[in-house]
């Protein structure tokens, strides 16, 4: 979903399939222009192209670019020639476009923050807080928090001011699957108590699953998830299938489905634009 100053976008096609496009508001006389785009698919990217340069060609002097989810943000290195780095490609594309600034939440790497231009991160300690608080008053209790790998517990444990655990993965190293987690840190904060795990980005919820069954195996009672970013194909996986989350809390960033254990929190949006 691309919006234009918060009006959404309408994307239509042609009879050959190529995009159909019409302005969500009259350019002629604006200064500066928010686009916001909650990423759903590639083709959005053409639009966002046609977007940018046709504001640029009638004159809009300043032109901010709101993706709280970085399309491509998983391909963050190569290992091989056989590898595309699509998210350097596509930063460069973002680049190309000349944004007076591009805002970002939560990113999945500093890699992207290194490539795109003009960026600024958006912290996502605001909607921990808010989740925080979501259990709280359905609990009567702070939960303990607890975060996957020891990556997420860098990223997020310093944001937080509550007892924490972290996750160490096991992994099979020869196709780099999950076979389970162990648990570090305040463990013995954990039984008895409402957790909430923490992380950017979910795709099937392997990780997690396997974080909530460690979880029940020290005695944990209600479990809930936070991340940033969830992904449609959370529904393809065991975690949204088992009986181990309570809730998942996410922004609207990037998912489009609906689920009945699964909370949406609106992004910023245009006021966390700085201009």
């Amino acid at each position: 979903m691309i919006k234009q100053n918060g009006v959404e976008l309408k994307l239509g096609n042609f009879p050959d399939g190529t995009l159909l496009m019409k302005m969500a508001s009259e350019v002629s006389n604006a200064s500066e222009v928010v686009i916001e785009w909650h990423y759903e698919n590639d083709r959005e990217l053409v639009a966002l192209i046609f977007l940018a340069k046709h504001l640029r060609a009638h004159d809009v002097q300043k032109v901010h670019l709101y993706m709280p989810y970085i399309p491509n943000a998983r391909q963050d290195r190569v290992k091989s020639a056989e590898d595309v780095f699509t998210l350097k490609y596509f930063a460069e594309i973002i680049n190309g476009l000349d944004f007076n600034s591009v805002t970002v939440l939560d990113p999945h790497s500093n890699v992207s923050e290194a490539l795109i231009n003009h960026i600024k991160v958006e912290s996502p300690k605001g909607y921990v807080e808010t989740v925080i608080q979501k259990i709280a008053d359905e609990e009567g209790e702070l939960p303990v928090m607890f975060y996957p790998d020891e990556g997420a517990s860098k990223r997020y444990s310093g944001m937080i001011e509550l007892p924490y655990a972290f996750g160490i993965k096991k992994r099979d190293w020869k196709n780099g699957k999950i076979l389970g987690l162990d648990a570090a840190g305040e463990v013995g904060e954990i039984a008895g108590k409402n957790i909430l795990i923490v992380d950017d980005i979910c795709s099937k919820g392997g990780t997690f699953y396997y974080s909530a069954k460690k979880l029940k195996e020290l005695g944990a009672k209600n479990i809930y998830l936070y991340v940033s970013h969830c992904e449609n194909s959370i529904l393809e996986g065991d975690l949204i299938k088992s009986d181990l989350l309570k809730k998942v809390f996410t922004t609207d960033s990037i998912l489009t489905v609906t689920h009945p254990l699964i909370e949406v929190i609106n992004c910023g949006g245009m006021k966390d634009v700085r201009y």
